[in-house]
């Protein structure tokens, strides 16, 4: 088995997604920054990228992967890519559009994986929405089920080799899956997951289902970002998690970010320095013990960092039911 399968999952559709993943949402980075973390992180062996249409960086993440693949240093075939379908394009007419649009600003043919960024549909034409600002926004209703038929399309057009979803709960879920005519189902769900959110019940669900859980967030947040709770703890301070990476001779970032690859979840870290890069890919070199994962259960406190809660009063809000 090749270095790419070693660290990765099997999806229901066949192909692999490797465990550990790059996040680039960054709207206060300059997007150059983006460009250069994307190169250093495939330079230290990272396969897995993770973008979207709404972070408006695709251009530069598409300028490092071409850059990579020119010196050799990666073939497509070992690289993971995925983007996201904005909640402005849910119509049947917009999906392939959208997904056009990203292929053209990453330079690529296809990409790995395309989601649908979350649930909640807003009216075509808003403007995309930055992610560290609460502007007035107008809600869309668009059945989920034909928003999941255009993604099917895209995946026989070969524009993407798999399809998912992103911050659905289980009845979302199960309203895809249980959709007459079902072609493909969701391989993954990406969600906010951490040890203070651990997402039992849904990763117990998701895997019933035959779905991948993928953790954003997998360290918590920056208390100091506008849209994350003032009153939210810092998941990184926390003296169980460094009491864990104390003993192991780790960082606490490396045992949150362990924490999830134990339990089959796929880990999104986000960082642009060089040094965490290299110290979040560590993650492979050291494992935890089965107490180390029962004490790191122990910090669940259904503490959501990114509640979207803009969108609360949306009809198809994911964040009301439990999982």
């Amino acid at each position: 088995m090749n270095q790419v399968k070693l660290f990765s999952l099997k999806m229901n559709d066949g192909y692999f997604m490797p465990l550990l993943g790059l996040g680039t949402s960054a709207s206060k980075v300059v997007k150059s920054e983006v460009e250069k973390a994307v190169m250093r992180a495939i330079d230290v062996g990272y396969h897995h990228i993770d973008s979207a249409y709404i972070y408006q960086n695709e251009e530069e993440i598409g300028r490092a992967i071409q850059m990579k693949l020119a010196d050799g240093t990666v073939k497509r075939g070992d690289l993971f890519l995925t983007t996201k379908l904005w909640n402005t394009l849910f119509h049947l007419e917009s999906v392939q559009t959208c997904l056009e649009s990203s292929l053209r600003k990453l330079q690529l043919s296809y990409v790995d994986l395309y989601l649908i960024h979350s649930p909640t549909a807003l009216k075509p034409g808003e403007d995309p929405i930055p992610e560290d600002t609460h502007g007035n926004i107008t809600f869309d209703t668009v059945d989920l089920c034909i928003t999941w038929e255009a993604l099917e399309k895209c995946k026989d057009a070969g524009l993407t080799k798999s399809i998912g979803v992103s911050n659905f709960n289980h009845k979302q879920l199960e309203k895809i899956l249980n959709k007459p005519g079902l072609k493909y189902k969701p391989v993954c769900n990406q969600v906010e997951c951490h040890p203070y959110l651990n997402q039992s019940k849904l990763l117990e669900f998701c895997e019933s289902k035959d779905i991948l859980l993928i953790a954003y967030a997998p360290l918590g947040s920056d208390l100091r970002k506008k849209w994350v709770k003032k009153e939210n703890q810092v998941l990184l301070q926390d003296p169980v998690l460094n009491a864990i990476a104390e003993k192991h001779r780790r960082t606490s970032p490396q045992v949150a970010l362990r924490y999830q690859l134990q339990q089959g979840v796929v880990a999104l870290a986000k960082s642009f320095s060089e040094k965490r890069i290299k110290e979040n890919f560590q993650v492979f070199e050291f494992q935890l013990t089965l107490e180390d994962m029962e004490c790191l259960d122990g910090l669940n406190r259904n503490i959501r960092y990114f509640d979207c809660g803009e969108f609360a009063h949306h009809p198809d809000y994911p964040f009301h039911e439990e999982c």
